[in-house]
Order: C-alpha cells, then sequence, then structure tokens
C-alpha cells in the first residue's frame, strides 16, 4: 500500500464530466488498495467570479473577508468531487484547509504554510476514505481562514504530500508534462521527461506556468518528487525531482 497527493487544477474540474473524470482517477488508485489524497483548485473560472463579485462591493476589497470569500470556491470542489466518489460507492471525505489542520502565517492573500496542526487527514485515511482537501487555503492562529497566492493549490499539494509523508505527488494539469515552452501555442515544443528542481526553479521564474516557484521551492526543501501529468490523459508527464 501506497500513499498518494493528486492534485486537480480548476480546469480539470471546470463541468461534471471533468469533475467526474478526476473522481475516478481518485477512486482507481483507492481501489487498487492505497491511501489518497485529493487537493482540489476551485472549478474554473470560479476565483475570478467571487473575486468581481466582491468588487462590486469594493474596489479595494482585500484581507480577511476575501480570503474568507475566496475560499469558498475549493470548497465548492471538494463537497461536489464527494459527492461524486460516493455516487460511485466510494468512501470520500472533504477537509477545508481549517479543518485538515493546514497552518499558516497570519498574512492574508500571500500566506506561507507552517505545518500540520492535527491529524484529522491521518485519521480519515486510516478509516478508509478518500480524503479530498481544499487547494490554495490555510488557517492562521487565530483562526482565521488564510489564502496562499498564485500557485498555491499546487502549494498545498507539495506540502501536504511532505507531511504526511506521501510516496507519490501528483499534479494534474491541462498540459501533460512540463515543455519547453507552451505547447499550446508552440507545435514545437519538447517535452522534459525529468527536471531537477533548480532547473524548474529557473523555468517557473522565467516565466513557465506549469508549476509555481513557491511550490517547487517547498518540494525541494522536503525532497518531494512531483510528477506532472494531464488530467485528460494516461500519458508519461514530467518528473521533477533532486
Amino acid at each position: 500500500m501506497a500513499r498518494y497527493v493528486l492534485k486537480f487544477g480548476g480546469s480539470s474540474l471546470a463541468d461534471p464530466k471533468k469533475l467526474y473524470a478526476a473522481a475516478k482517477r481518485l477512486a482507481a488508485l483507492h481501489g487498487a488498495g492505497h491511501q489518497v489524497v485529493g487537493v482540489l483548485s476551485a472549478q474554473g473560472g470560479a476565483t475570478d467570479a467571487l473575486l468581481a463579485k466582491a468588487r462590486q462591493i469594493d474596489p479595494d476589497c482585500g484581507g480577511r473577508e476575501l480570503d474568507a470569500l475566496l475560499a469558498t470556491g475549493e470548497q465548492a470542489s471538494v463537497c461536489l468531487c464527494a459527492m461524486a466518489l460516493r455516487r460511485l460507492n466510494v468512501p470520500a471525505v472533504s477537509l477545508s484547509g481549517w479543518q485538515a489542520g493546514l497552518r499558516t502565517e497570519p498574512r492574508f492573500g500571500d500566506a506561507h504554510i507552517l505545518g500540520l496542526a492535527n491529524d484529522r487527514i491521518a485519521r480519515e485515511l486510516a478509516a478508509g476514505n478518500i480524503v479530498l482537501v481544499t487547494g490554495f487555503q490555510g488557517v492562521n492562529d487565530d483562526g482565521d481562514v488564510t489564502t496562499l497566492g498564485r500557485g498555491g493549490s499546487d502549494t498545498t499539494a507539495v506540502a501536504l504530500a511532505a507531511f504526511l509523508h506521501a510516496d507519490h505527488c501528483k499534479i494534474y494539469t491541462d498540459v501533460d508534462g512540463v515543455y519547453t515552452a507552451d505547447p499550446r501555442t508552440h507545435p514545437d515544443a519538447v517535452k522534459y521527461d525529468k527536471l531537477s528542481y533548480d532547473d524548474m526553479l529557473a523555468l517557473s521564474r522565467s516565466g513557465a506556468k506549469v508549476l509555481h516557484d513557491r511550490c517547487v521551492e517547498l518540494a525541494k526543501q522536503y525532497q518531494v518528487k512531483i510528477e506532472v501529468l494531464s488530467a485528460a490523459s494516461d500519458d508519461s508527464g514530467t518528473v521533477v525531482g533532486a
């Protein structure tokens, strides 16, 4: 038995068909006897829609209330995915960042993860559940919801893989790996089979959008090997590691 952390981005959850596809990936690993944690982003467009609503009320919105509002996008994703898994007769439980115990710095909009404050995820895994955790968010020492900024769901997945001593950390996106250029606009781009942490950091800092540099820095710190894969296919992706 292995322990997996799988992250799905917003474009991979954008409609019921895609959300069920993600649920089936999680269910397949669970059915093979593994412990499975899913980290989910808000569905495609959800965060922008929430931000637009907030700016209709206050063009200068920010801080505690905005973080609490934006966090509801990921909460919707994990709840819907848990419903899909239960429809597939697979036991699952959804957890927000604060329920999962993802402790962060006391700042809003761009908080850093500090650690896990409880063993809720481990207990749910031991009970046989797939655990679905909201990406992009945590909780500070005052009990307030905080968000992690750009690439926050990837960072959540790597942090959980480190803290839970996961055997695998898979990041599912809308491309099947890391390329020399964006394959959607450069048909001649070449995919990397493997990349070192430092090479991935250099790519991220030069504009590559597949993994945020904070996520890669965390992976390097805790020596978490990341696999970047396509949610729409079973093709091999890119491994980022030591």
